[in-house]
């Protein structure tokens, strides 16, 4: 027998004289074959490097033990983080994770979908994309009976498990930071109006400002379209040069933030002495920028860890499981861009 090839079950069962499905049981060790054979057949596979096909054999399982996984963004920190403890968790249960992104486009998102499909995964882990309202697509993962567990940035419209962020609280707690060091004057760089985590920001946000019986100037208020730190700055730009400049800001992430940062940096204004930026997400950049950004921590790979529990949960379960909504707390990380006690220390 040529060793140039991978053998195959068959290989073994031809030269042990054998069958097919004797070597298999003997290779599991089932009951009904005796120690010797067990013995013969183990040692002959481990001599010449036998390799089972896990594909075919889940195939035949109709499983494959692959769990697919859509973020809007591969190289996003937050995204970065929860695939991280996706992957780390689905190890743990012998799943391996098939990451696709969908560049916050719908199209590429159902592309990324029917390509999950097409490669039988098991079940999938999704962040819709900006452009995503119903999910139409999404839902041929459940009509084939395969569950699907929304985190992060969710759509309603699909009556699956979601893992998400308070949002809400998140911003609410760093407006009222912002109002605590003695900003009178908070401006918003939001996001877009049809996305949930979005708008529960905002909402934080305008909840904020109005508890602590602030002004609220609807001039202060900016939609980014792509969450860019372009859009940060221009924004920024914009905010800073009108007749009724805000002396803070809330950005929706915190690539907003840094190139909100960045414009108040080349404008001469001393943050945060004349103006405070908080952001979203609590980036790796956040603590190197100068000056350090405040932020939201989102605690990703925790979500990533829950997302992938509750679906491998519902795979062994054999369920599509219930409309529930699991949330992960945030926190404020404070840092120089908003504490007045940082400067001179």
């Amino acid at each position: 027998m040529s060793e140039k090839r991978k053998i195959t079950l068959k290989d073994i069962a031809r030269e042990l004289g054998i069958s097919i499905s004797t070597a298999s049981r003997a290779l599991n060790g089932y009951e009904g074959i005796s120690d010797e054979t067990i013995k013969l057949v183990k040692d002959f596979a481990e001599k010449h490097h036998y390799v089972p096909n896990l594909l075919a054999v889940n195939l035949r399982k109709n499983r494959t033990s692959n769990i697919g996984i859509i973020v809007p963004q591969i190289v996003h920190h937050f995204f970065s983080t929860v695939i991280s403890g996706a992957i780390e968790t689905a190890k743990k249960h012998g799943y391996n994770i098939l990451v696709s992104q969908s560049g916050d486009l719908l199209k590429d998102e159902i592309i990324a979908c029917r390509t999950m499909i097409g490669s039988s995964v098991d079940g999938l882990l999704i962040s819709i994309s900006n452009e995503t309202i119903e999910g139409e697509h999404i839902r041929e993962f459940l009509d084939e009976g395969k569950p699907v567990v929304q985190f992060d940035k969710i759509t309603d419209h699909l009556e699956t498990p979601k893992v998400i962020v308070d949002d809400f609280q998140g911003a609410y707690a760093a407006v009222t930071h912002l109002i605590d060091q003695g900003y009178k004057k908070i401006a918003t760089i939001r996001g877009r109006l049809d996305v949930k985590n979005s708008i529960e920001r905002y909402k934080g946000y305008e909840k904020a400002v109005k508890d602590h019986q602030l002004e609220f100037n609807s001039d202060w208020i900016i939609t980014c379209k792509n969450i860019s730190e372009e859009e940060g700055y221009e924004f920024a730009r914009k905010l800073m040069e009108s007749k009724n400049p805000p002396d803070a800001i809330f950005c929706i992430t915190d690539p907003v933030a840094l190139g909100a940062i960045k414009f108040l940096k080349s404008a001469g204004f001393e943050i945060p002495e004349q103006v405070g930026v908080v952001g979203f997400s609590n980036w790796e950049l956040a603590e190197i920028v100068s000056p350090s950004l405040s932020s939201v921590d989102q605690h990703g790979y925790q979500m990533g860890i829950k997302a992938t529990e509750l679906l491998i949960r519902l795979l062994k379960d054999h369920s599509l499981g219930e409309n529930e909504t699991i949330e992960v707390k945030t926190n404020l990380i404070i840092r120089e861009s908003s504490d007045l006690n940082f400067i001179g220390s």
